[in-house]
């Protein structure tokens, strides 16, 4: 017998099916495309030793910017992470905070800015990039011989700002600033200058530096309801004696067998 003219329904069956899945594969593809059209990733390479300044320290918080100590590389960052001869392993051992020898408030600390430094392992250091910060997807920003960090008076309201420590670049706009005096209850300092931005921060922030118009600017130090508070970096490098480095080597001889 021949058969019956038009499609039998198991026929119908496997070809719904079949375009039902092509439909899950065209979504699934879109979906991927879009995806990868839509976040942002980054096009930099990483180095070996990597460029930490901006970038969350492993087994810390976050590193600001690399400046010279005598003859010793270090990477600033926030006390409130680890006190010093705090022992980050793998990575070096925290130093003092700076803070004024006097204190014009009763029962407070005073300080230029909220921030100490990593003194970089040997073996952690990036020669050739320490005048290097890494934004993550926001790219490597490279400082100029002449480069200088902002003081206080060098923020104006208004001004744009970047940080990246969670590798989750961010920008905003400075909304204000201005004195801060911290409840002795939660740790009693006193900031002269404290800068406000709405743009959002979180756990691990703390340290990375802050580019204001593009130039190293500020210590990521406090939240205000979850918005970033900083304070200056050109007070809190002077306060701790250190030198910003705005050359590859920052005027150091790398070991012969890491010479470039």
């Amino acid at each position: 017998m021949m058969p019956a003219t038009g499609t039998s329904p198991l026929v119908r069956a496997r070809r719904l099916l079949i375009v039902g899945l092509a439909g899950m594969l065209l979504g699934i593809a879109l979906f991927w495309g879009v995806t990868t059209i839509t976040t942002p990733h980054r096009t930099t390479p990483l180095y070996d030793p990597p460029v930490l300044a901006g970038q969350q320290i492993p087994g810390y918080c976050s590193g600001g910017v690399y400046a010279r100590l005598g003859e010793s590389i270090v990477l600033t960052s926030s006390p409130h992470c680890g006190g010093e001869g705090v022992v980050i392993a793998g990575q070096g051992v925290v130093g003092p905070e700076a803070q004024d020898p006097t204190c014009a408030y009763a029962g407070h600390t005073c300080h230029a800015s909220d921030m100490n430094y990593v003194v970089v392992n040997a073996d952690r250091i990036p020669w050739g990039h320490l005048n290097v910060i890494d934004l993550g997807v926001g790219g490597y920003r490279v400082l100029g011989a002449d480069a200088k960090a902002l003081a206080c008076a060098d923020i104006a309201i208004g001004d744009p700002v970047e940080i990246d420590g969670r590798n989750d670049y961010r920008t905003g706009t400075v909304e204000w600033k201005g004195e801060n005096l911290v409840s002795p209850t939660y740790d009693g300092s006193y900031f002269p200058c404290m800068v406000h931005s709405p743009l959002q921060v979180g756990g691990g922030d703390s340290g990375s530096v802050v580019l204001v118009r593009g130039i190293p600017a500020g210590v990521t130090s406090r939240s205000f309801g979850g918005s970033l508070g900083f304070t200056p970096l050109a007070e809190g490098l002077a306060e701790l004696g250190l030198t910003l480095c705005t050359t590859p080597d920052c005027g150091l001889a790398p070991p012969a067998a890491l010479a470039h």
